[in-house]
């Protein structure tokens, strides 16, 4: 499979909408930004793209022709982690949970200002990106963390995270017994400049649980401090 070579400090972006205004709107601005872009018009093509050029990071419309944003997610998170944040029209909370829950790294409501989409952008691939950690590997129990790496093992097993579920765990692991509030976490995986909602956290940690804890319904992990937030407890 053809691979892309990344210019120093040079991100590509995948823009996926079905309204060539958008695309173009976005793709001007952001290449303005110093983003390479790259457009699709729905989710079928949003594949192809995706699989030959391998994106740094994709911005996913959802109601599209052919294959739809949701579709498009559950085939590509089978093949890989790339960010992916949602442009959504909708104003109902459920079609955002559905997209987080199925592997989506943020969502960005239309209409929506270019200067909130590049933060949004910038903060998503900041913590993707190995090179910023600075952290040695955590162990507790039968769960490791290595931020270098990006890596989680559940037994010894390596399990697939999305970059923010990543973010999100290594931020309550580095400081265990600590109640963080939502929108303290909220602040920590998007910046002050955040736009989405304190559910959009209840959404990643239900995520998380059901991915690292040994039995979801009960975590050991991740505690829920109700009607504060969230805490990591390190002797589960």
């Amino acid at each position: 499979m053809p691979s892309r070579e990344n210019a120093m400090n040079e991100k590509l972006v995948l823009i996926v909408d079905d309204k060539f205004s958008i695309t173009r709107l976005v793709s001007d601005y952001l290449n303005s930004k110093g983003y390479k872009t790259i457009t699709a018009w729905d989710g079928n093509q949003a594949l192809t793209e995706a699989r030959i050029n391998q994106p740094d990071i994709i911005l996913l419309d959802i109601m599209m022709p052919h294959m739809d944003g949701f579709e498009f997610i559950k085939t590509y998170r089978k093949e890989s982690n790339t960010p992916i944040i949602l442009l959504t029209a909708k104003i109902e909370e459920t079609e955002k949970v559905i997209g987080l829950g199925l592997g989506a790294d943020d969502y960005v409501t239309k209409p929506f200002g270019m200067a909130e989409l590049a933060a949004r952008v910038k903060a998503v691939l900041r913590r993707s990106d190995p090179s910023q950690a600075q952290n040695t590997t955590l162990h507790f129990g039968y769960l490791s963390i290595d931020p270098n790496k990006l890596k989680v093992l559940v037994n010894t097993k390596e399990i697939t995270l999305t970059p923010t579920e990543f973010h999100l765990l290594n931020t309550l692991a580095q400081n265990p017994g600590r109640v963080f509030t939502r929108e303290q976490l909220l602040c920590e995986i998007q910046g002050e400049a955040h736009g989405s909602l304190e559910k959009t956290i209840n959404v990643h940690i239900r995520n998380l649980r059901v991915k690292i804890e040994e039995d979801p319904g009960n975590p050991k992990f991740i505690q829920t401090v109700f009607g504060v937030g969230y805490r990591f407890t390190d002797n589960p």
